[in-house]
Formats: structure tokens, sequence, C-alpha cells
């Protein structure tokens, strides 16, 4: 899952897809980070990942950094108001509490990688080919932007990202799920704000296969076409 912008109930709707694997053994939950700004309550959707992460560890929850959460360490925002944006007068009685937040995402991984996938907010350096993990700057895990698409040269390994709205990357408007290539990318949409909806990518490691899961089942995902 990926750039959930503060909209708890939409999280706790994506969260219920993947509940039961998370009692299973060899499984784990993967959040691509943008966990706050905009929706009604980050501080909640924090608290949500802090909470699976001491109940299950967070080797079993991974949450990666988005840009979202750069910003609160760079003195852009708070937890809930991002200046100039989603700017908002109101006070906030847990303005106080941010300490342990901000602790937390001082803590965040830029990147994740199991089996043939890496997973990040953004992107990697694609130029650097197998090199990537030591040539991806930490502005690139977070802020890529535009979104690249096709054959990774030299990198026999598929990227697992959001970011950005894949009706962007598809070109379709109406298009807000996730988008394949068919080569080296698989995007999460990012724009809940705008659909209601935070798509769910089941990736199986082990076989190479990438599922889109919903209420009525996983499908795997295939290349986008117009």
């Amino acid at each position: 899952m990926s750039d959930i912008h503060g909209c708890i109930a939409e999280f706790v709707d994506a969260l219920a897809l993947v509940w039961d694997h998370l009692d299973e053994p060899d499984t784990m939950l993967c959040l691509l980070g943008d966990y706050i700004h905009g929706g009604a309550d980050g501080y909640a959707v924090l608290d949500k990942i802090m909470n699976l992460q001491k109940k299950y560890g967070p080797d079993k929850v991974v949450a990666l950094m988005g840009n979202h959460e750069e910003f609160v360490l760079l003195g852009d925002s708070s937890i809930n108001r991002l200046i100039g944006v989603f700017d908002d007068d109101a006070d906030d009685a847990r303005e106080c509490d941010d300490d342990r937040y901000i602790r937390w995402i001082e803590n965040l991984p830029r990147y994740f990688t199991e089996g043939n996938t890496i997973f990040v907010h953004a992107g990697i350096d694609e130029e650097a080919g197998d090199m990537w993990e030591w040539m991806t700057s930490e502005d690139t895990y977070v802020n890529k932007y535009p979104a690249e698409t096709g054959k990774i040269e030299g990198l026999d390994m598929k990227v697992v990202a959001g970011h950005v709205g894949t009706a962007e990357i598809s070109g379709d408007p109406r298009f807000h799920d996730i988008y394949y290539d068919g080569e080296s990318h698989y995007y999460i949409d990012g724009t809940v704000l705008d659909s209601g909806v935070i798509p769910v990518l089941l990736v199986d490691t082990d076989e190479d296969k990438y599922y889109k899961v919903t209420e009525s089942g996983e499908w795997l995902v295939q290349p986008f076409t117009t």
C-alpha cells in the first residue's frame, strides 16, 4: 500500500483485505510512505501503523519513508498540517506529542527488498543498474519525479512504488489503480484524496507474481493497455 495521506477510513478498508495474511508465516505488510497530510487524521494512521508494528514486529510490518514524512523532519510541516498546501489554522491538541511520532519517522527506511522486488516510495536511480543501492540518493527514494517506465537496463528486478497518480502515468484520467508497464515497474496509485481508494498489491516473491487484492479475490496484474 502507498500514499494513505491521513485517510484513516480508507486505510482500515485496505487493511481488511490483507488482515488474515498477517497471521500467516512468511508473509509481511509493506507500506510505501506518505501516511500523513490531506485526509481526516494523520495521527490515527500513524497510530494504526505503529500498533501493527508493536503487535507483529517491524520486520513483519515494514513502513518506508515518503516525501511527506520527510517534510516533517525538514520542519516544513507538522503531522497533520502541511504548510502552504493543507494549511489549517485550527489548534491541534496532539501537537505536543509530536516528538514520539518524529522519532518513529526518523527511523523509517527509504527502501526495502524482498526476492526480486524493490519496494520504495518514489523510485531509484535507474541509470545505475544493479548498482542502484549504492548510487541512489536519499532524495530520489522519496521524491523522484516523473515516474519512469520500461525496462531498467542492467537490473533484473522489479520496482514497486507509489508517490504519483497512475492516471498521470497511464495517460488515462479515469485510471486510479495499480499500473504495470509490462517491464520493470509496478505503481500503486497515489491519489486516494481523489479516488477514495487505497489499492492493495500482493507480491508473491517466490513466484515473482503480482496481484491486485479486492473483496472478490486476488487478480494477476496485467500490463496497462489503452
